[in-house]
């Protein structure tokens, strides 16, 4: 079906704290939605909103959303908060796009996942980076074998900062990382094991190390934390013949790509000489990447799919993979680092 033949898709914003400025920003401006209405507990929060975008309804009230003749409500609220609103809201006839996590354990996200079938509604996580045009193009370059077969994986998400009574930095920042993996490598991992340090307030942990193992052999490595001194956003990916950093952080060049290796000995007649690797540093290539916000990317991603009766790519299946994954990490953080199998 083609979008630009559908009627305007009416939209409600629940939550105008942290991310929803940026979510009812994307929303109002993008052709085939109507932003309609935004509501938040908070009385400051609504009356920016009322100065930005003075023709949307303001409520404190979200269920007053549910009269509003709405197709779609966006969820950006306390994670705690997303099941019973997103329930609410499916129960109503609403497609739902809610921000990660999608839940706070799998028996809320695989109800939510039923409840959206059944009615034949969207769900859909706001797994930002699976729509960010750096992370796609390093997702062709394993994909069509330029890296050779794939060894290992790091990623790290660091900042001061900022604590969360009610969660910890797993479930604040690893969501991201552990959705950017599983869209690159396509595939699930097999177990987790994770350790996590409680440095400023005892029971919330703000520095976090997990190791991911997939089919293949191929390891993941996580590290996500609230204390440290610089603002790090970078994935690595080692192959057999060329290796990959993405720097969200950079303006521009978000990937390099450095042709460098090792090369394996040919054996012969045995001795010290034959374990000696030959080492490959070759030139370093920056792509040209057509950036495009990727938050508007997901935004009119959900659209299409609602209109196009399409699964999105971060579907509730999608989010319920990466609740499964911290769950199981958790697990092994109180069972001392042990590795964790994940069921799937």
């Amino acid at each position: 079906m083609n979008t630009l033949d559908v009627k305007t898709l009416n939209v409600g914003i629940i939550g105008y704290g942290y991310w929803g400025p940026n979510l009812t920003r994307n929303f109002f401006e993008i052709p085939m939605s109507e932003l309609v209405a935004i509501s938040d507990l908070k009385g400051d929060r609504l009356q920016r909103a009322r100065t930005l975008y003075p023709d949307v309804v303001t409520t404190p009230d979200y269920t007053e959303l549910f009269d509003m003749d709405l197709d779609a409500v966006v969820i950006s609220t306390p994670p705690a908060t997303h099941y019973p609103l997103a329930k609410e809201c499916l129960e109503h006839g609403l497609h739902v796009l809610v921000e990660k996590p999608l839940t706070l354990n799998s028996e809320h996200a695989e109800e939510l996942i039923n409840l959206a079938a059944s009615k034949g509604l969207t769900l859909m996580v706001g797994h930002t980076f699976e729509y960010n045009s750096a992370v796609m193009a390093l997702k062709n370059y394993i994909n069509n074998g330029e890296l050779g077969d794939i060894y290992y994986l790091d990623a790290a998400r660091l900042n001061l900062g900022l604590f969360q009574k009610d969660s910890n930095v797993l479930w604040d920042l690893a969501p991201h990382d552990i959705s950017i993996l599983l869209y690159l490598l396509g595939e699930k991992p097999i177990s987790v094991s994770a350790q996590g340090m409680q440095s400023i307030f005892e029971g919330i942990y703000d520095v976090a190390y997990m190791n991911l193992v997939f089919p293949n052999r191929v390891s993941a490595y996580i590290h996500v934390s609230w204390l440290d001194p610089c603002k790090v956003r970078r994935v690595t990916v080692v192959g057999s013949k060329k290796m990959i950093v993405y720097n969200d952080m950079e303006a521009e060049q978000k990937l390099k790509i450095y042709d460098k290796g090792v090369d394996m000995p040919t054996y012969t007649n045995g001795g010290f000489s034959e374990f000696l690797c030959s080492y490959r540093s070759g030139d370093i290539l920056i792509p040209k990447i057509q950036l495009v916000e990727p938050l508007r990317q997901e935004c009119q991603h959900f659209l299409d799919s609602i209109v196009n009766h399409e699964p999105p790519c971060s579907d509730g299946d999608d989010g319920l993979s990466v609740i499964k994954i911290l769950e199981a990490a958790q697990r092994s953080m109180a069972n001392g680092s042990t590795h964790e199998v994940i069921q799937w």
